[in-house]
Protein backbone atom coordinates (compact mmCIF):
# COMPACT_ATOMS: atom_id res chain seq x y z
CA UNK A 1 0.00 0.00 0.00
CA UNK A 2 1.44 3.37 -0.88
CA UNK A 3 0.41 6.87 -0.05
CA UNK A 4 1.21 10.07 -1.86
CA UNK A 5 1.07 13.64 -0.70
CA UNK A 6 1.33 16.75 -2.83
CA UNK A 7 4.87 17.73 -3.67
CA UNK A 8 6.25 21.21 -3.21
CA UNK A 9 6.21 23.69 -0.36
CA UNK A 10 3.27 25.27 1.46
CA UNK A 11 3.15 28.16 -1.01
CA UNK A 12 2.17 25.60 -3.68
CA UNK A 13 -0.75 24.61 -1.44
CA UNK A 14 -2.00 27.82 0.23
CA UNK A 15 -5.03 26.21 1.92
CA UNK A 16 -2.91 23.52 3.59
CA UNK A 17 -5.31 20.82 2.41
CA UNK A 18 -3.67 17.44 2.17
CA UNK A 19 -4.66 14.78 -0.25
CA UNK A 20 -3.73 11.12 -0.06
CA UNK A 21 -4.32 8.29 -2.44
CA UNK A 22 -3.91 4.56 -2.17
CA UNK A 23 -2.52 2.56 -5.06
CA UNK A 24 -2.53 -1.22 -5.45
CA UNK A 25 0.56 -3.05 -6.61
CA UNK A 26 0.45 -4.39 -10.13
CA UNK A 27 2.35 -7.45 -11.26
CA UNK A 28 3.35 -9.07 -14.49
CA UNK A 29 2.42 -12.59 -13.42
CA UNK A 30 4.36 -14.34 -16.18
CA UNK A 31 7.57 -12.45 -15.41
CA UNK A 32 7.10 -12.89 -11.67
CA UNK A 33 6.68 -16.63 -12.14
CA UNK A 34 9.86 -16.84 -14.23
CA UNK A 35 11.78 -14.82 -11.65
CA UNK A 36 10.53 -17.01 -8.81
CA UNK A 37 11.22 -20.27 -10.62
CA UNK A 38 14.76 -19.37 -11.58
CA UNK A 39 15.53 -17.91 -8.16
CA UNK A 40 14.34 -20.99 -6.28
CA UNK A 41 15.65 -23.63 -8.62
CA UNK A 42 19.18 -23.31 -9.91
CA UNK A 43 19.29 -26.93 -11.09
CA UNK A 44 16.95 -27.79 -13.99
CA UNK A 45 16.50 -31.40 -12.89
CA UNK A 46 15.00 -30.36 -9.55
CA UNK A 47 11.53 -30.38 -11.13
CA UNK A 48 11.53 -34.19 -11.10
CA UNK A 49 12.14 -34.34 -7.35
CA UNK A 50 9.46 -31.72 -6.73
CA UNK A 51 6.79 -33.43 -8.80
CA UNK A 52 7.56 -36.85 -7.30
CA UNK A 53 7.33 -35.25 -3.85
CA UNK A 54 3.90 -33.85 -4.74
CA UNK A 55 2.76 -37.30 -5.90
CA UNK A 56 4.12 -38.88 -2.71
CA UNK A 57 2.23 -36.33 -0.61
CA UNK A 58 -0.99 -37.15 -2.51
CA UNK A 59 -0.52 -40.83 -1.63
CA UNK A 60 0.20 -40.02 2.03
CA UNK A 61 -2.86 -37.76 2.23
CA UNK A 62 -5.03 -40.60 0.92
CA UNK A 63 -3.50 -42.99 3.45
CA UNK A 64 -4.40 -40.60 6.30
CA UNK A 65 -7.90 -39.87 4.98
CA UNK A 66 -8.55 -43.60 4.50
CA UNK A 67 -7.94 -44.21 8.21
CA UNK A 68 -11.42 -42.74 8.71
CA UNK A 69 -12.98 -43.96 5.45
CA UNK A 70 -11.28 -46.89 3.72
CA UNK A 71 -13.71 -46.67 0.79
CA UNK A 72 -11.49 -43.81 -0.40
CA UNK A 73 -9.06 -46.45 -1.64
CA UNK A 74 -11.68 -47.40 -4.25
CA UNK A 75 -10.57 -51.05 -4.07
CA UNK A 76 -6.86 -50.28 -4.53
CA UNK A 77 -5.01 -49.74 -1.26
CA UNK A 78 -1.62 -50.26 -2.93
CA UNK A 79 -0.47 -46.65 -3.16
CA UNK A 80 1.99 -45.91 -5.95
CA UNK A 81 3.90 -43.15 -7.68
CA UNK A 82 4.80 -43.90 -11.30
CA UNK A 83 7.37 -42.12 -13.46
CA UNK A 84 7.25 -42.81 -17.20
CA UNK A 85 9.70 -41.56 -19.81
CA UNK A 86 8.75 -41.25 -23.47
CA UNK A 87 11.90 -40.45 -25.45
CA UNK A 88 10.06 -40.19 -28.79
CA UNK A 89 7.70 -37.50 -27.54
CA UNK A 90 10.26 -36.03 -25.14
CA UNK A 91 7.90 -36.26 -22.17
CA UNK A 92 8.09 -37.38 -18.59
CA UNK A 93 4.83 -38.33 -16.88
CA UNK A 94 4.47 -38.58 -13.12
CA UNK A 95 1.27 -40.11 -11.84
CA UNK A 96 -0.07 -41.35 -8.53
CA UNK A 97 -3.21 -42.93 -7.15
CA UNK A 98 -3.32 -40.60 -4.18
CA UNK A 99 -6.00 -38.25 -2.92
CA UNK A 100 -6.25 -36.01 -5.97
CA UNK A 101 -7.65 -32.49 -6.00
CA UNK A 102 -11.07 -31.08 -6.69
CA UNK A 103 -11.47 -28.37 -9.30
CA UNK A 104 -11.65 -25.81 -6.50
CA UNK A 105 -8.43 -27.11 -4.92
CA UNK A 106 -6.64 -26.94 -8.27
CA UNK A 107 -7.81 -23.37 -8.80
CA UNK A 108 -6.93 -22.35 -5.26
CA UNK A 109 -3.64 -24.20 -4.74
CA UNK A 110 -2.13 -24.23 -8.22
CA UNK A 111 -3.59 -20.88 -9.12
CA UNK A 112 -1.93 -19.13 -6.18
CA UNK A 113 1.85 -19.08 -5.93
CA UNK A 114 3.11 -20.18 -2.50
CA UNK A 115 -0.22 -21.62 -1.32
CA UNK A 116 0.30 -25.18 -0.19
CA UNK A 117 -2.50 -27.72 0.02
CA UNK A 118 -0.14 -29.91 2.04
CA UNK A 119 0.46 -27.17 4.61
CA UNK A 120 -3.32 -26.73 4.96
CA UNK A 121 -3.71 -30.51 5.29
CA UNK A 122 -1.07 -30.60 8.06
CA UNK A 123 -2.85 -27.83 9.97
CA UNK A 124 -5.96 -30.02 10.16
CA UNK A 125 -4.05 -32.95 11.66
CA UNK A 126 -3.76 -33.70 15.36
CA UNK A 127 -0.41 -33.82 17.17
CA UNK A 128 0.07 -37.59 16.80
CA UNK A 129 -1.01 -37.54 13.17
CA UNK A 130 1.44 -34.72 12.39
CA UNK A 131 4.21 -36.63 14.12
CA UNK A 132 3.47 -39.75 12.05
CA UNK A 133 3.16 -37.92 8.74
CA UNK A 134 5.94 -37.75 6.22
CA UNK A 135 4.45 -35.07 4.02
CA UNK A 136 7.07 -33.17 2.06
CA UNK A 137 5.67 -30.16 0.23
CA UNK A 138 4.70 -27.29 2.48
CA UNK A 139 5.63 -24.15 0.60
CA UNK A 140 3.41 -24.25 -2.49
CA UNK A 141 6.14 -23.81 -5.08
CA UNK A 142 7.16 -27.34 -6.16
CA UNK A 143 4.65 -27.55 -9.00
CA UNK A 144 6.07 -24.41 -10.58
CA UNK A 145 9.48 -26.08 -10.97
CA UNK A 146 8.01 -27.93 -13.97
CA UNK A 147 8.05 -24.64 -15.86
CA UNK A 148 11.85 -24.72 -15.82
CA UNK A 149 11.86 -27.48 -18.42
CA UNK A 150 8.52 -26.82 -20.12
CA UNK A 151 8.44 -25.67 -23.73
Amino acid sequence: MSSTQPAGNQSDNPTGDTHSETFGFQTEAKQLLQLMIHSLYSNKEIFLRELISNASDAADKLRFAALKDDSLYEGDSELAVTVQFDADNKTISISDNGIGMSREEVMSNLGTIARSGTAEFLQQMTGDQKKDSHLIGQFGVGFYSAFIVAD
